[in-house]
């Protein structure tokens, strides 16, 4: 079935007049939404923690940041733009005693939505929209008169109302020219979480760091096993992102096509799509999300481990080497 999809037409801007919108969190989306609606003629308001980078870019941006509870209690919409793992306490001790009766909430991810982690007062509601693309993008596409696909969802209890709401903020923060898609909290959360484990981020991480092991126990240089399995990637990536596999396959060589079209299948095998059903059900059952959150409750000790560790891999030690060679990727180096 064919995803429905919302455009400029679809949307009624004029809906947020005299609305005053709440971007709680001036992180990667917060500041791509916040500036966008203000340029579209919304009130906007922003918390943020003083003395954090965040706070200081937003006030750099013309905005007086302020604290979580004094934000909620002033808006009519307010979008939690938090990480994910400390959302359901802030909930609980910043945003429901503030909330106005009638307030909307609003998501960018349904993590804590789907697996209950906030207790929504009766009188609030909840919805999602979540631009496909990270901050910086909403804001330079919106300046350039262009927009982000973004998802809609609509919570319990939430009705044609907020819907139109939901349309009226996505059109104002760009969505709307690039085309809304209907979905689910459930499956927007489930898709991206097995997304970002099973392919971009678990499982190419994985992939890389497999392959540059696999050549340099072979002998052969780690700078060569650095270019040929990581920093390749990113040319392939494009391609596949402007035009899709085939045309990643009509642009790279026949020798390459032919290798892709054999030797991938040898990797991802049918043992590999199993696990993926695996890690797929362990999602939908709530065992990662569960995991996630206890890991958190204890300062995530593993979690930061696995960071350390990670960060002394022979494909990191080398990349940050050659990433000073070259200076027009604008390397970045945490």
């Amino acid at each position: 079935m064919a995803a429905k999809m919302y455009y400029d037409n679809d949307a009624d801007l004029s809906l947020l007049n005299g609305k005053t919108v709440a971007i709680l969190g001036y992180g990667s989306q917060g500041h791509g939404h916040a500036q966008n609606l203000r340029d579209s003629g919304v009130n906007v308001i922003v918390a943020e923690l003083p003395g954090t980078p965040n706070y200081d870019l937003a006030v750099a941006h013309g905005f007086q940041p302020m604290s979580i509870p004094d934000a909620v209690r002033q808006a009519d919409m307010i979008t939690i733009l938090l990480p994910d793992e400390l959302q359901g306490d802030i909930f609980a001790k910043d945003i429901a005693p503030n909330l106005k009766p009638g307030a909307l909430l609003i998501a960018s991810h349904g993590f804590n939505v789907h697996f209950g982690q906030f207790n929504v007062p009766k009188d609030n509601k909840f919805i999602m929209i979540a631009p496909k693309g990270p901050g910086h993008l909403v804001r330079a596409e919106f300046e350039k008169g262009a927009g982000v696909p973004c998802l809609i969802a609509l919570g319990e209890g939430a009705g044609d109302a907020e819907k139109a709401l939901g349309l009226a903020y996505a059109k104002g923060i760009g969505g709307t020219r690039a085309g809304v898609i209907e979905t689910t909290f459930a499956e927007e959360t489930e898709t991206d979480l097995f997304g970002e484990q099973v392919v971009l981020c678990g499982g190419l991480s994985a992939l890389i760091k497999a392959g540059f092991d696999t050549l340099v126990e072979a002998g052969y240089q780690p700078e060569m096993a650095y270019f040929e399995c990581c920093h390749e990637v990113k040319l392939i990536v494009d391609l596949i992102y402007q035009g899709g596999l085939s045309y990643m396959r009509y642009s790279i060589s026949n020798t390459a096509e032919y290798g892709d079209y054999v030797t991938g299948p040898r990797l991802v095998t049918d043992e590999t799509k199993k696990e993926m059903k695996r890690i797929l059900n362990e999602i939908q059952d709530g065992t990662f999300a569960r995991n996630w959150l206890l890991e958190n409750k204890v300062k995530a000790p593993h979690f930061k481990a696995m960071r350390r560790v990670e960060a002394q891999h022979g494909v990191e030690v080398v990349g940050k080497k050659l990433r000073k060679l070259m200076s027009w990727i604008d390397a970045k180096e945490v």
